[in-house]
C-alpha cells in the first residue's frame, strides 16, 4: 500500500489552505466538518488575513507551520494553488487535495495548467484537481467541503465508494444514510491528474475495512492499471460494483468491418467489467442496492429460494422477477413442511408452499421466528426472502426482532421486500444485516450479485502465449487495405485454414485453374478498394463451372455501373457447404484490444449475436478463454449438437480463435481491422475454413 496515500485517507494532521472564518462558505466547510465529526488529529488553517478560525491558531502560510501535514486541502484560485503545491511540496507534505477548479476540466490552457501543477508537485502525491475531496468515515475524517456532511452521524460499514464526479459522491453517502447502509471510504478522483480509480482501488483491497468497492466512472483514464487494480480485487474475493455512465454514446465510427459496427465503447468497458469480475449496475438504483446486499458478507451458494410473506400479491411479484433471472423457488421439503405447518393448525395460512403466505395467519411473533428459522434451516434453499407487508408502517420492529432471533443460527443470505413505502422498516433491517429493497427486481439483482461474488475467488482463467511472427512472413511489405486473398494469405500465415481458390484476370482469365474446385463455385471481384463486395454485386454464389466465363463478364459489368470501378482480377474459390457460418474479428479503442467472436454471414449486423473479450498486450487467448467466448453465443447450442444436429468441430474453431488472436497480439499497433466472415465450421474432425476476410494495416 503506498504510503502517501496511507496518509491521504488516515492523517493524524491536516493543512487547510485558504481556509475561512465562515462555515457556510465552501472554503470554511473543511474545519467544520473535521471539528463537527470530531477528528482526532491535528489542523492547521492558513489564511494570512486572520489569526484564528474556529478556535484554532491560524497560520499566515505555509512556510510558518509548526510541522509537515500529512495532508493538505487546498482551496485557493488557480495560480496559488500552483504555488502551494510547489510550497507543500518542499516541505515534504506527502498528499494534497486540490479542489480548485479551472484545470483540465476548461480545455487546452487549463490541461497546461493541470500540467504545471503535476510538475509543481514533484513527488507529494495529488487528489484532483476540482474535486470533491475524501470521506473516511471508519475513523471519522472528513476532508470535503460537500454539504452531505451536514448530517449529524453517518452509518459506519464496510462498502467504499470512489467516484469521479463529487455531486455523486455526495448523492450517495446521503441515500446510504437514509436507507441504512453503512460506508467506509468515500474519495473523488475528479480529473486524476495523479491519483485516479486504479490507486485507490488498491488501498481498499488492503484496506480491512472494506468489504465491497464500488465505482461510479466516466471514462477510464488508464485501463491497464484499472484491469491490474480488478484482479487484484477480484483474487482478494472483495466485489467490485460499477456504475458506468455513458451508455447511450454511439462509440461506433465508421469502419470496414461488420467488427466495427457491431463494437463500441460500452461493449468494451462490458468486457473488461467481465474479464476482471467486475459487476456492472445496470440502474442507479442499483448502485446501492448490490453493495448493500454484498457488505452483509453471507454467502449465496445456490440458486434456490424460500419466500416469506405477508402479502400474497408481493409474493408473486418477487417470485416472477425471481424465474427470469434464473433462480428456483422450490416448495418446502417434506420435513420443513411438517415444521411450518406444526406453526399454525388449521388452513388459515399457505406454509407449504412456496412464497410461503402467512397473510390470513397475521403477523404473531412466535410464528414468524418459528417459519424464518425453518426456512433457513432447510437443506431445500440457499436463501430467504421476507416481504414486509403494511404491517411494517405501525410495527416496523416486528419482523426485524424475528430477523434478530434468527440470523445467529443460520450463515444463508437473507433479504427483504419492503412492499409499501416503509423506508424507516426497510432502514432498519439493513442495519440488522438484512439488505432490504423497495422493488421487487431488486431482489433479483441482489442475489444474482451474491451468486456472482461467491464465484470470484474460483474464476481462473489462464493467460495464452506469446506469439510471434512466423518465419518467411515479411509483414513490412503490407500497407493499407489488403485484398481479400492477401488478407486470406495473412491468416493462413498464423495457422488459419482458408477455402480453397485461385485468381484469375478479367481479361482472358484462366479458367483451367479453377478445375479442381468442384462444379458448384463461388466468383468474387478482387480489390483492395472495395471490401464490402456484396453490396456493388461482386459476389457470385453456386455458380457452375460451365457459367464461370459469362458469369465474371456479368460481373465486370455489373459493379462498374454500380460503383464505378474497373476489376481486374477475381477470385474463384470452392463453395463452402455443410457449415455453420461464425466470425471472428478485432477492435481496438482507448480501453485496449478486443476479439469479437460470434453468428457470422452477411446477416452478422441483424442478429448481433457477438460476444467480445480483451486480449492481454502481447499474448493470444488460451483455449479456455476462446471455448468460453463460443458458450457465452445465443447460437452455441448450434454449435454443440442442437436437437439432434451433428456437433461441429469446436475444437477447430477454438484453435482458428486462438490463432486469431495470437495474429493480433503479434502485429499489435500495425493491424488497424481485422476481421474473418464467414469462417465456415464443419461437422467434428472436419476443420473451420475461411470463406472471407478484411486485413487493414498501417
Amino acid at each position: 500500500m503506498s504510503g502517501a496515500i496511507q496518509k491521504l485517507m488516515e492523517p493524524r494532521s491536516i493543512a487547510v489552505i485558504g481556509a475561512s472564518t465562515d462555515p457556510k462558505k465552501t472554503a470554511g466547510r473543511p474545519i467544520a466538518y473535521l471539528q463537527k465529526h470530531h477528528f482526532k488529529g491535528k489542523i492547521y488553517p492558513i489564511n494570512p488575513r486572520v489569526e484564528e478560525i474556529a478556535g484554532l491558531k491560524c497560520y499566515p502560510d505555509i512556510a510558518s507551520l509548526p510541522e509537515t501535514p500529512d495532508v493538505a486541502i487546498v482551496m485557493v484560485g488557480t495560480d496559488k494553488a500552483l504555488t502551494a503545491v510547489k510550497e507543500l511540496a518542499a516541505l515534504g507534505t506527502p498528499a494534497a487535495i486540490v479542489l480548485t477548479s479551472g484545470f483540465a476540466e476548461h480545455g487546452p490552457e487549463g490541461l497546461k495548467k493541470q500540467e504545471e501543477l503535476i510538475k509543481a508537485a514533484g513527488n507529494m502525491r495529488i487528489l484532483g484537481p476540482n474535486t470533491i475531496g475524501m470521506v473516511n468515515i471508519t475513523d471519522d475524517i472528513p476532508l470535503s467541503p460537500s454539504s452531505a456532511l451536514e448530517m449529524d452521524e453517518f452509518p459506519k460499514g464496510s462498502v467504499s465508494v470512489i467516484s469521479q464526479s463529487g455531486g455523486i459522491l455526495g448523492s450517495l453517502l446521503s441515500r446510504a444514510t437514509a436507507c441504512g447502509l453503512g460506508l467506509s471510504k468515500l474519495v473523488s478522483t475528479s480529473n486524476e491528474a495523479d491519483l485516479g480509480l486504479a490507486d485507490f482501488v488498491d488501498y481498499l483491497v488492503d484496506d480491512p475495512s472494506t468489504k465491497v468497492i464500488v465505482l461510479y466512472i466516466e471514462s477510464i483514464r488508464h485501463p491497464d492499471k484499472f484491469r491490474a487494480s480488478a484482479l487484484r480485487a477480484k483474487k482478494a474475493g472483495k466485489p467490485i460494483v460499477v456504475y458506468k455512465v455513458g451508455k447511450s454514446e454511439a462509440g461506433i465510427q465508421a469502419a470496414v468491418s461488420h467488427t466495427g459496427a457491431l463494437a463500441g465503447a460500452d461493449k468494451m468497458y462490458d468486457a473488461l467489467f467481465k474479464q476482471t469480475g467486475i459487476i456492472r449496475a445496470n440502474k442507479f438504483s442499483d448502485f446501492l442496492d448490490i453493495p448493500a446486499a454484498l457488505s452483509s458478507g453471507r454467502v449465496l451458494k445456490g440458486k434456490r429460494v424460500a419466500i416469506l410473506t405477508s402479502t400474497g400479491g408481493a409474493g408473486t411479484l418477487v417470485a416472477d422477477s425471481l424465474g427470469e433471472w434464473g433462480f428456483e423457488t422450490p416448495v418446502p421439503d417434506e420435513k420443513t413442511a411438517e415444521r411450518l405447518r406444526a406453526l399454525q393448525p388449521g388452513d388459515q395460512a399457505v406454509l407449504d408452499r412456496n412464497p410461503i403466505d402467512v397473510t390470513l395467519a397475521g403477523l404473531q411473533p412466535d410464528l414468524l421466528r418459528g417459519a424464518i428459522s425453518a426456512l433457513l434451516d432447510s437443506p431445500t434453499y440457499d436463501a430467504l426472502i421476507l416481504i414486509l407487508g403494511s404491517s411494517s408502517l405501525s410495527m416496523p420492529d416486528l419482523m426485524a426482532g424475528a430477523v434478530r432471533d434468527c440470523m445467529q443460527t443460520s450463515d444463508k443470505p437473507v433479504i427483504a421486500y419492503v412492499s409499501p413505502h416503509a423506508p424507516i422498516a426497510g432502514a432498519l433491517m439493513t442495519k440488522l444485516g438484512v439488505p432490504s429493497f423497495s422493488q421487487p427486481e431488486s431482489c433479483s439483482v441482489a442475489l444474482g450479485s451474491m451468486l456472482h461474488a461467491s464465484q470470484l475467488k474460483e474464476s481462473r482463467v489462464d493467460e495464452g502465449a506469446n506469439i510471434n511472427i512466423p518465419a518467411g512472413l515479411d509483414i513490412t511489405s503490407l500497407h493499407g487495405s489488403l485484398n481479400e486473398s492477401d488478407a486470406k494469405n495473412l491468416f493462413s500465415a498464423f495457422g488459419i485454414p482458408g477455402v480453397r481458390e485461385v485468381i484469375v484476370d478479367a481479361i482472358n482469365p484462366n479458367l483451367e485453374a479453377a478445375k479442381d474446385l468442384g462444379d458448384r463455385l463461388v466468383v468474387k471481384i478482387l480489390s483492395n478498394e472495395i471490401l464490402h463486395k456484396t453490396e456493388v454485386g461482386g459476389v457470385a454464389l453456386n455458380v457452375s463451372s460451365s457459367d464461370l466465363a459469362s458469369k465474371i463478364n456479368a460481373m465486370s459489368a455489373d459493379v462498374k455501373s454500380k460503383a464505378g470501378a474497373t476489376i481486374k482480377q477475381f477470385l474463384v474459390q470452392e463453395m463452402a457447404q455443410g457449415g455453420l457460418e461464425f466470425m471472428v474479428g478485432m477492435h481496438r479503442d482507448p480501453l485496449g484490444t478486443a476479439i469479437l467472436v460470434g453468428m457470422g454471414g452477411v446477416t452478422a449486423e441483424l442478429f448481433k449475436d457477438t460476444h467480445m473479450r480483451l486480449i492481454h498486450p502481447g499474448r493470444a487467448f488460451s483455449e479456455q478463454e476462446a471455448l468460453e467466448m463460443l458458450k457465452e453465443l445465443k447460437t452455441w447450442p448450434l454449435l454443440d449438437g442442437y436437437r439432434g444436429r451433428a456437433k461441429c468441430d469446436v475444437a477447430s474453431l477454438v484453435k482458428a480463435i486462438v490463432q486469431f488472436s495470437g495474429m493480433v497480439a503479434a502485429l499489435e499497433d500495425r493491424l488497424l481491422e481485422c476481421e474473418i466472415n464467414p469462417i465456415f465450421v464443419f461437422g467434428e474432425g472436419r476443420g473451420v475454413k475461411a470463406a472471407d476476410g478484411i486485413a487493414v494495416l498501417n
